[in-house]
Parts: C-alpha cells; structure tokens; sequence
C-alpha cells in the first residue's frame, strides 16, 4: 500500500547476547533511601529596618578646568535652597549649609 520510508536513523540491533542499553543504576552503597536533593525552604520574609532618608543636600560642579566656572547648590526638604557661582560663593554656601542644621525645623528637636 504504502511505500517504505527511507530511515535516516540508525540503530544497533539488540540481540540476547548484547548487553541492555539502558541499565538500572545500583543504589547507594549503605543501602536505605537516597537522600532528596533540593533547595531549602526561605524563612519567612522579614521586614527590613527602615533606613534614615536624606534630608538635606549639597551638590557641587567643579570641572576639571582650572579656568571654569565652579557652582554649588544646597537644598533641604524643609524648604532651603540656595545657589552659588565661583569659588567664593561656594565655599561660604558650604559654610551656610554646614551651619543649616541649627536652624532646620526638621533636624532640630529641641523644640519638642
């Protein structure tokens, strides 16, 4: 009826006298059950400690030319912000941003 395929696999015939192609694996020598390999269980996901946020910045720009202009800007979440251009500028905003904590109603608690 129908013609016959043209196999392209190949396969070793199995005679009684040749060995079995897939053979059971012998068991551990100390016998008993074999032991489960796997992945452990993850405990129970702990909250992490939260972590004290920024409250206030100082972001300077001072390229690499000697000849450029240097600026900074200072800010904090309680409302101070402040800029500065050239080197005089930058080092008394750096002054007044070291000094802003003293008057910042979010860092300072003395008042509570």
């Amino acid at each position: 009826m129908t013609a016959a395929r043209n196999l392209r696999f190949k396969s070793l015939p199995v005679t009684p006298s040749s060995p079995q192609a897939a053979n059971p694996a012998a068991g551990p020598a100390g016998g008993g059950v074999p032991k489960v390999v796997g992945r452990q269980a993850v405990p129970v996901a702990v909250r992490p400690v939260p972590r004290p946020q920024p409250v206030r910045w100082l972001d300077v720009i001072a390229p690499p030319s000697f000849s450029a202009l240097v600026s900074a800007r200072s800010w904090c979440r309680c409302g101070y912000e402040r800029t500065a251009r050239g080197r005089s500028g930058v080092l008394a905003l750096i002054e007044a941003h070291t000094a802003h904590p003293e008057s910042c109603p979010l860092l300072n608690t003395e008042g509570s």
